[in-house]
C-alpha cells in the first residue's frame, strides 16, 4: 500500500498502521456506541497516522484492535442508531461542543430533579442510558479514535451511504494531518458535515515532539475548512510545561482571525501512555487559559475534563464566578 500523503506531496506517516487497520476499504473498528458527553453515535477506529505520546486511546490507536467493518456494515449500525435519536440538531450544531447546550449528562431529571448547571432544554423522555451514562441521542455520527483521513476513500463511502439512508449529520474527529486539499474536496463531495479539529500545539517543535510530525499544514486548516462550508470546532489540550497559556492563546488567536464564532474547547490533560510523569493543570491555570483565549475575541469557549482540575464545591464556585455557568 503506497502512502496517500506521500503521493500528495506531504511527508507520509512513519508507523504505516493504515496497512494493518484499513484494507480494501474496510476499517478495523474497536467499538461503536452512544458516547457521553458528546451525546452522539461514536465509531472508535483502530490505527492512527499520529504517534501521540499523550494518547489516552493508545491501546487501540497504536495497536491494531477491533473487528473489521465495511462502509455497509457501518451504515447498518447507523440506521439502527437513527431510530433511537431523541434530539434533532441543526447542521450548524453538528459538534461535540454544542452537546453541552442541552444536557450535562447527570440524569437527575429522571428522578424529578435538576442540577443548577442543567440547561433545562430537554424533557426526561429525551434522556436515555448508554454505556457511558445518561443523556440524549443526537442526530450525529462521529468517527473518532484513530485518524486515517489520509485514506479518504473509506470516509467518503461511509458518508455517502449515511447521508443517503439516514437523517444523521456526519462528523469526523481529526488531528488534521490527512486533510490535504484533495482529501477535503473528496470529503466535501461526499457530504461530510463537520470536523472536530484537535490542534495539539502551536509551537512546531512541541507539536513534533508530541506527535512525531510538523504542524504547519494543520494550522492552515481552520480557514480552509470554513471556506468549504464545513462546520468546524477546535480543541486543544492544556499540558503543563508543554502546551500552556501562551500556546493556548496563540491557537485561540489563530481561530479568532478566521471566525470569532468557531467553538473552542480547552481540555485538561491527564497523565497517560508515554507521559505518565507529566502533571495535570490546576484550576488557576485553566481559568487563566480561558481568559486569555477569550481576550482574542472568540465567542464560544469551554473548559473540558472539568473533574481533573475542579475537585470541590469551592472549585466549582470559583469556576462559576471566573468563567461562568455553561462554560465548563
Amino acid at each position: 500500500m503506497n502512502c496517500e500523503l506521500a503521493k500528495q506531496g506531504r511527508k507520509g506517516c512513519k508507523n504505516q498502521l493504515c496497512k494493518l487497520t484499513l484494507s480494501n476499504n474496510n476499517r478495523l473498528i474497536t467499538s461503536m456506541h452512544l458516547s457521553r458527553p458528546e451525546n452522539y453515535f461514536s465509531i472508535y477506529q483502530s490505527g492512527c497516522n499520529f504517534e501521540c505520546k499523550k494518547c489516552h486511546s493508545w491501546y487501540f490507536t497504536q495497536i491494531p484492535n477491533g473487528v473489521w467493518y465495511s462502509p455497509y456494515d457501518i451504515l447498518k449500525k447507523c440506521k439502527d442508531y437513527d431510530k433511537k435519536v431523541t434530539l434533532k440538531e441543526q447542521r450548524s450544531k453538528a459538534t461535540a461542543y454544542h452537546a453541552h447546550d442541552t444536557c450535562i449528562c447527570c440524569g437527575l431529571c429522571l428522578i424529578g430533579k435538576r442540577s443548577k448547571y442543567c440547561p433545562n432544554k430537554l424533557n426526561k423522555n429525551q434522556i436515555i442510558l448508554s454505556l457511558q451514562g445518561y443523556g440524549p441521542a443526537r442526530n450525529i455520527v462521529g468517527f473518532t479514535g484513530g485518524d486515517l483521513t489520509c485514506k479518504s476513500e473509506f470516509y467518503c463511502k461511509c458518508a455517502e451511504l449515511i447521508k443517503e439512508n439516514t437523517d444523521l449529520w456526519v462528523l469526523i474527529e481529526t488531528n488534521g494531518f490527512g486533510l490535504t486539499p484533495k482529501n477535503l474536496i473528496l470529503l466535501k463531495n461526499s457530504e461530510v458535515d463537520s470536523f472536530w479539529l484537535d490542534i495539539k500545539a502551536y509551537d512546531d517543535k512541541v507539536h513534533k515532539w508530541l506527535t512525531g510530525y510538523q504542524n504547519e499544514p494543520i494550522l492552515e486548516l481552520p480557514e480552509k475548512i470554513l471556506e468549504m462550508d464545513f462546520v468546524l470546532e477546535v480543541l486543544s489540550l492544556y499540558i503543563p510545561n508543554l502546551v500552556e497559556e501562551d500556546q493556548i492563546y496563540k491557537i485561540a488567536n489563530l481561530i479568532a482571525e478566521v471566525d470569532e464564532n468557531i467553538p473552542f474547547t480547552i481540555l485538561a490533560f491527564f497523565p497517560e501512555y508515554e507521559m505518565l510523569d507529566y502533571r495535570s493543570p490546576t484550576l488557576e491555570e485553566m481559568i487563566k487559559s480561558f481568559k486569555l483565549a477569550k481576550s482574542t475575541g472568540l465567542k464560544n469557549i469551554r473548559l473540558g475534563n472539568t473533574g481533573i482540575f475542579a475537585k470541590t464545591n469551592k472549585d466549582f464556585k470559583i469556576l462559576e464566578e471566573e468563567v461562568g455557568i455553561g462554560k465548563f
